[in-house]
């Protein structure tokens, strides 16, 4: 289909859909948006590989989350098996998370007696990643990396960059992909692209400068948007649960902050989204 615009980052899979799903589905159809719906562990990446399979606009992303399931291993076999299915467009979102982490790991301990150990859980994100980076080189498909640095620092991106600069020396092309929900800074963001990778924002843009010149700093051809739906809505949806139909909201703002026609970003977002995940647009 001709597409309108496209989130390349959402979770319509998501329980807070589960009212008005096939509503919201529908109503992006007509409207001629397309979407990513990205698993954060293996029950989540069965549910968005399902999604994708009933409806030609929805894709999906299939992988273990950094964090949100601090339980569970990576099963390599299980992912290469379903990541094979053409509606899989990337692995992930995977990466490292050191923002939140304790607080994910403080929930799951007292059900599932974990005990929280720093380096540990490093070691623990790091073996994950690598697993990941490999199997995306395998499938030959991208890669829908999660950063969230420690406050006040880039070190989640900087572990993240490490793996990755080491990757692509070995795999050269094969290695690609796209860093969601972006939150790091100039310098974070030219070692990206100096990786062939893109950088999406969200919303957050809409309602704080903190990323502006970041933004503005990104190539055109290296940028994308997304809604990281149901969480994070835009101006003037803050408060509410998100939708993927308020992407266009990020691309007005990527817009002004870029200072670009809006059609012609729009239209490149499309081709970017092409480009990095394979999505007739």
């Amino acid at each position: 289909m001709n597409y309108a615009f496209f989130d390349i980052h959402a979770h319509l899979h998501d329980k807070k859909y589960d009212e008005d799903r096939d509503k919201v589905l529908r109503e992006m159809k007509e409207y001629g948006l397309g979407a990513i719906t990205v698993g954060t562990d293996k029950e989540e990446s069965g549910k968005a590989l399902a999604l994708a399979r009933a409806h030609d606009h929805i894709y999906c992303a299939v992988g273990l989350h950094p964090a949100d399931n601090v339980a569970e291993e990576f099963d390599y076999d299980y992912f290469k098996t379903i990541a094979q299915d053409e509606k899989v467009v990337a692995i992930g979102e995977c990466g490292f998370d050191y923002h939140y982490i304790e607080t994910f790991f403080e929930k799951d301990k007292a059900k599932k007696g974990l005990t929280w150990n720093k380096d540990a859980e490093a070691d623990r994100q790091q073996r994950l990643f690598e697993s990941q980076v490999e199997l995306a080189v395998e499938v030959n498909k991208p890669l829908m990396l999660h950063g969230r640095p420690s406050e006040g620092t880039m070190d989640a991106y900087e572990d993240m960059l490490h793996i990755l600069e080491n990757a692509k020396k070995k795999h050269g092309n094969k290695l690609r992909g796209n860093a969601h929900f972006f939150v790091g800074d100039t310098e974070i963001a030219r070692r990206f692209v100096d990786l062939g990778f893109t950088m999406s924002f969200s919303g957050v843009i809409t309602f704080t400068h903190e990323y502006d010149d970041v933004v503005r700093y990104i190539p055109q051809t290296m940028i994308l948007a997304e809604t990281d739906s149901p969480y994070v809505a835009p101006s003037p949806y803050r408060g509410q649960r998100n939708s993927p139909m308020y992407v266009q909201e990020v691309v007005a703002k990527m817009s002004v902050l870029r200072n670009e026609p809006f059609e012609e970003l729009r239209i490149k977002l499309l081709e970017n989204a092409q480009r990095i995940f394979g999505i007739e647009v």
